[in-house]
């Protein structure tokens, strides 16, 4: 099967563009990271999540990849929730390092090969900030250092801002000592309580733009391939960091730079300042991490992604019914593990070719995948089609193989399994859905993450499952569907298998409104009314964990200005 080009859309050229690079079989990438100084939030994650899809993919495409993603552990934002705190500004920032390296490793973002700090970087970021100076291109004022926009004539080419747009002074005091109000800080002279570091020019500590600048060019060279961030830094932090290395070095060139959208809330941006957002902690409390993944890639990457509790829970359901699907298809392997020991399946592709429709599966999957992934990393929907055709023809041949069959039929089976299986992997593997858990591991992670949305604990669906078997066998199947009904619409299927009922987790399902009251209820007196069917199914600890995770949701606020309501 012939590969598709693999297709970018570079937000230098607002296009797609084929992707080539610099050096054969290498790539260099540079990914703006977060300014560590509070919990990351969903939006964080999206970029994280996105980018890491993207290493993959060229992983595996064969490509040798370094990936550089920075950590910002000096900045204003830092400063201030320090001195709010009585903390040491770098020791709260590093503090906010490990805790975001925490949730990457439960959304299973693999390491970058470098991951920077501002802090460890001082001197690189001062000699660039020299050699701006010594181009002419940056100036000092009483120990400040500004780059001068109107010396650099591209200024504006990344994000299309044009400065004859802009009013300066509209949303901050423009600083008199500016020879042009669009200049920014290279170097910020030191102020009483806040961090320093000696330079030429005096001791301070470096402007937020300079600093991606110089650690890019340090582990990367002036010139590599992929520039990547939020869509939020095309301007200005990107712009400014494009003036910046031109300025410092006229070879200067990044061959595409790439942005992913906002995640938004009600479509507006998520973001801290405006206080509309949700922490990553929170979601994963709640909802197993391979889940928020799967909805953070469930959009193309450039797109918005507004945040929905219910595209959640549908994620949810994706992922556990892949799962459920490998672990039966493993549970059928195991009890045929003697066949596949005898004839040696599943270990070469000659020895063990696989049934026409096996081959057509995987076919499918493989092409479908490629020309997605080539086409500029399209993720959207990539586990419906030809993935979800795959997974029924495992379910499909699962059903067939509990069948008497002929020996050679029965070992073709197992081979298709085998092969299907490990091509679906290999789909998970390179978008990250692929949990280093047993499949088993992760159905049981599932259902407790189900169990405590519900506002529950097992025993108390164990008990409903027996007082539905009880109404039963009473014929009160009133009663029996109106306990699977309230369990279903708190994101909890009962299916009967044979003589016993089993649980999982599924996407809630409201119930159909009550029916109008009779005229011989609407003249009952209160308190002589019957209790609702709801109400009988309802056993009083599920009314406690209620109240219990209301109160949970309470202390999971977010601290400080940024408060949110967990979804619930």
């Amino acid at each position: 099967m012939a590969k598709e080009e693999f297709r970018v859309y570079n937000s230098m050229t607002q296009q797609k563009e084929v992707f080539t690079t610099k050096e054969p079989g290498k790539v260099g990438m540079y990914v703006c990271g977060i300014t560590a100084y509070d919990f990351s939030h969903i939006g964080h994650a999206r970029a994280a999540v996105n980018f890491d899809v993207l290493y993959r993919y060229l992983m595996h495409l064969g490509y040798e990849v370094t990936y550089v993603r920075n950590f910002t552990d000096v900045d204003d934002k830092i400063i201030r929730r320090a001195n709010e705190s009585g903390e040491n500004p770098l020791s709260l920032s590093e503090r906010f390092c490990q805790e975001y390296l925490a949730d990457m490793d439960d959304l299973q973002c693999l390491s970058p090969t470098h991951q920077p700090r501002v802090s460890d970087h001082l001197e690189q970021i001062k000699d660039m900030i020299t050699q701006i100076i010594n181009n002419e291109y940056g100036y000092v004022v009483d120990g400040d250092v500004f780059f001068s926009v109107e010396k650099f004539p591209n200024y504006g080419q990344l994000s299309g801002q044009k400065l004859e747009n802009h009013r300066a002074g509209e949303r901050v005091a423009v600083d008199p000592r500016k020879r042009s109000p669009f200049d920014f800080a290279l170097w910020k002279a030191a102020k009483p309580g806040e961090p320093s570091w000696e330079s030429p020019w005096g001791h301070g500590r470096p402007g937020w733009h300079i600093e991606c600048s110089a650690m890019s060019a340090h582990y990367l060279t002036f010139k590599f391939d992929i520039h990547g961030g939020g869509i939020d830094l095309i301007f200005p932090h990107h712009e400014n960091e494009v003036a910046q290395s031109c300025a410092a070095c006229q070879e200067s060139k990044i061959s595409y730079w790439m942005h992913n959208g906002h995640v938004t809330n009600n479509n507006e941006k998520m973001s801290k300042s405006l206080g509309n957002f949700f922490t990553i902690r929170q979601i994963t409390e709640r909802y197993h991490p391979l889940v928020l993944r799967h909805f953070l890639i469930s959009a193309h990457y450039r797109s918005p992604l507004n945040y929905t509790v219910s595209q959640l829970d549908s994620a949810s359901d994706t992922i556990y019914y892949i799962y459920q699907t490998f672990q039966d298809c493993e549970d059928a392997l195991l009890q045929h593990q003697g066949e596949i020991l005898t004839e040696g399946l599943g270990k070469t592709a000659k020895k063990d070719p696989v049934s026409s429709a096996a081959e057509e599966c995987i076919n499918n999957l493989r092409s479908e995948f490629q020309t997605r992934m080539a086409d500029d990393l399209n993720t959207a929907h990539i586990l419906t089609g030809a993935f979800q055709e795959a997974l029924k023809f495992i379910n499909s041949t699962l059903t067939s193989l509990k069948k008497k069959q002929p020996k050679k039929q029965q070992l073709s089976m197992i081979q298709a399994l085998i092969s299907v299986k490990k091509e679906l992997r290999e789909v998970l593997d390179v978008l990250g859905l692929l949990s280093s858990s047993t499949s088993s591991e992760v159905l049981q992670q599932l259902k407790d993450k189900a169990v405590k949305r519900a506002g529950m604990v097992e025993d108390d669906i164990l008990k409903l499952i027996d007082d539905r078997t009880q109404a039963r066998k009473n014929k009160d199947f009133a009663r029996s569907d109106q306990i699977r009904a309230d369990l279903s619409a708190l994101g909890i299927a009962l299916m009967d298998v044979g003589k016993e009922t089993v649980w999982r987790p599924c996407v809630p399902v409201e119930l159909a409104p009550p029916p109008p009251p009779s005229e011989e209820n609407k003249s009952t007196p209160l308190a002589e009314k019957k209790p609702t069917e709801q109400q009988v199914a309802q056993p009083p600890a599920v009314e406690q964990n209620k109240a219990a995770q209301e109160q949970t949701v309470q202390d999971a606020q977010p601290h400080e200005e940024n408060k949110a309501t967990v979804p619930v």
